[in-house]
Formats: structure tokens, sequence, C-alpha cells
């Protein structure tokens, strides 16, 4: 098997969301004790998921959450608070289960996959899962040319659809997706003006805290870098646009989403960059998008202009920024209680409580003029 063949077999095994157990799980929903629709956007949910998953959750969804982390060459161009030995030293930090998602994640009962992507000096990193591809580690410069070559890119794609499989293979239902890279958001920032044609500067936000200088930098360096990559171009392609300006983790969430939605899991987006690379795969298999849900609204602009594209609206606003697939585990005990509206509450004949009235104008026959 050739590179790309992987990606090809599994943009085509993409379907779109069963709309038959979607109507099943309204109907169900509807026989609930409450009036219609009162539960809100708890029961678009667990309707959302019912389409995803092609039948009525029996039972809560397993899940896993997958941090995939990177270094950027960008980074080298001032675009971040933090320096970039930090991808490296949060890598270990989650391997040794002390960061904010890897607490997240044991309290919505989630297994946590830590994937090294390209870090720096990741290879000293144990409890990292190493999908390293043709040995490199961290992406070029964006703003003097390509980030990294295309068949790099698609290795990663697949490297991340691969993954997906194994964890459907050991019955995982629903994987959120996390991220940590310093620069990365400056690459997904690329992403998302070179995908969606958006000025630079609607799509610049202050990551984890840059000042009025590094912002301007970030600016700079995103118009450096798709100018010398001419893009945005009418003939790009995602792939091509994710090698130019992308990222090595963001590539390998890419076929995260591909790889989930193919085995009709849920993919729960994080933030901005996890969304970035759930426009990178609706750009090559637009039905993908039905299988993902958005778990968070970031305070960077961008990911509004993401998430319109995609078609999803946020299920919290916590006004997280950190990534790591913070937003993600915090949404979990959300997906929980749909499946569990599903499953567990009673319907008005099991709990012999009387329905909704009828209608004055149904119960009450209308009686011609003579």
């Amino acid at each position: 098997m050739t590179r790309g063949d992987l990606i090809e077999r599994t943009v085509a095994s993409i379907r779109p969301p069963d709309e038959a157990a979607r109507a099943d799980a309204l109907r169900l929903l509807d026989a609930k004790t409450k009036p219609p629709g009162s539960l809100g956007r708890l029961e678009e949910l667990a309707c959302r998921l019912a389409g995803i998953r092609g039948d009525v959750p029996p039972r809560p969804l397993v899940p896993a959450i997958v941090v995939a982390a990177a270094d950027h060459g960008v980074a080298a161009r001032g675009v971040s608070a933090y320096p970039q030995e930090v991808t490296a030293q949060m890598l270990a930090n989650f391997a040794n289960g002390g960061a904010a998602v890897c607490v997240l994640a044991r309290e919505a009962g989630a297994r946590l996959v830590v994937v090294d992507a390209g870090v720096i000096g990741g290879a000293e990193i144990a409890g990292a899962r190493s999908e390293i591809v043709d040995g490199v580690r961290g992406t070029d410069d964006l703003t003097l040319g390509p980030a990294m070559s295309r068949s790099t890119a698609i290795g990663a794609i697949e490297r991340g659809i691969a993954l997906a499989g194994e964890l459907a293979g050991d019955g995982v239902e629903i994987v959120g997706l996390g991220e940590m890279g310093i620069g990365n958001t400056t690459a997904a920032s690329a992403l998302t003006a070179a995908l969606l044609t958006a000025d630079v500067e609607r799509v610049c936000g202050r990551g984890t805290g840059l000042d009025d200088e590094g912002l301007a930098r970030k600016v700079d360096a995103v118009r450096r870098g798709l100018a010398v990559n001419g893009l945005p171009g009418p003939d790009a392609v995602p792939a091509d646009v994710l090698a130019a300006v992308g990222g090595l983790e963001i590539a390998f969430l890419a076929g995260v989403c591909l790889g989930a939605a193919a085995r009709r899991l849920a993919i729960l987006l994080d933030g901005f960059i996890t969304s970035a690379a759930g426009l990178i795969a609706a750009g090559m298999q637009p039905l993908s998008a039905g299988s993902m849900i958005a778990a968070t609204r970031s305070p960077e602009p961008g990911q509004a202009l993401v998430l319109e594209a995609l078609g999803l609206e946020p299920l919290i606003d916590l006004r997280l920024r950190l990534g790591e697939g913070t937003g993600a585990a915090l949404a979990l005990p959300l997906v929980r209680s749909a499946v569990a509206i599903l499953a567990d509450m009673t319907t008005f004949d099991s709990a012999g409580v009387s329905g909704r009235a009828a209608r004055l104008d149904d119960a009450v026959p209308v009686v011609a003029d003579a």
C-alpha cells in the first residue's frame, strides 16, 4: 500500500449521519415525561449522537481523548508568549498525568491517549505514543516556505486514521481531540485564512496571552506565510494547504477525524486548533463534518469562522483558551447526560403519566354554517 491509499479508502467509506436513527431518537424523546423539546440542546445532542452512531445509544458511549503534540518552526518569529521548549515539557506533563486535560479526562472517565506527532526532544519522553513521520520533529518556518512536505502531511493524516481505527477496535465510541504545540494557533490561523479566504486580522487572536506587539508579529507571520506559499490559491486542496502552513499535530488530528467518521465514532472538537483540523478533514470529505460536535467556544476569533463553515454550535462557552482537549473533556458529561435521557428517562406510557392534552380545535368538531 502506497502513502495516500489509506486516505482514499477512508474518505470513500464515510457516510452521512443516519437520518432514520436520528428520527427514532426524536420520537423517543417526544414520548418522555416532559414537554416536547423542553430539554433544548440536550435533545439536539442526543439526536445528533444517534445519527452519528447509526442507532439510538442504549448506554453511555465509551470515551477517549487524543492529545497530539508537535513543534512549529514559526515559533522562531515570536508568535507565542511561551518558548518552544514548553511543547516537550508539556508532552511530559501529559504523559505523567499532571496536566489539566489529564485531570478532566479522569473526572470524565475517559481514556487519554498522548501522541508525539513531532515534538523536538519528544523521543526521550516515556508514556507518549510516537507517531513520527519521515523522522520529522517540528515543522519548518512557514514564513519562509512550506511547513512540511506534502508526503509528510499525508503520512501524518494516515497515522491519525490508523489510531482512530485502533480506538474503534478497542470499543471507543466517542473521541475528543486535544493538541499542544507552541506556535500552533499561528498555523491554525493561516490554515483558516487560506481555506476560508478570510482576512488575516479576522483569524488571528492572542493565543495563550500575546501582547499587542506579539499579536502584530503573529498577523505578520500569517501574512508572510500565505504570500510565500501562494495562498489562498484557486486550485489549492486541503492537503496542500496543510503542508504549506499547517502543523504535524493538526495533520494527525485531521486523520483522527476522518478515521473516526469512517467508523461512526462521534468526534468532539476542542478549541481553535482542533477545529482547524476538523476543517481540513471536512475539506477532504465534507461528510465527515456530520460526525463532529463542537465542545467549546474559544476566544480565538478564527474558531467562529471555522465552526460556521462546519455548521456547528459549541455545547459550552467557558472562555477556555488552554487547548489540550480540556473543552472536550468538560463536554463529555453533557454527552453522557444526553444518552442517559434516551436510555433511562421514563415515557408517559411507562410512568402512567397523562400526555399533553389535545388542542381545542382537535377536540371540538367544526360545524358548518347552515
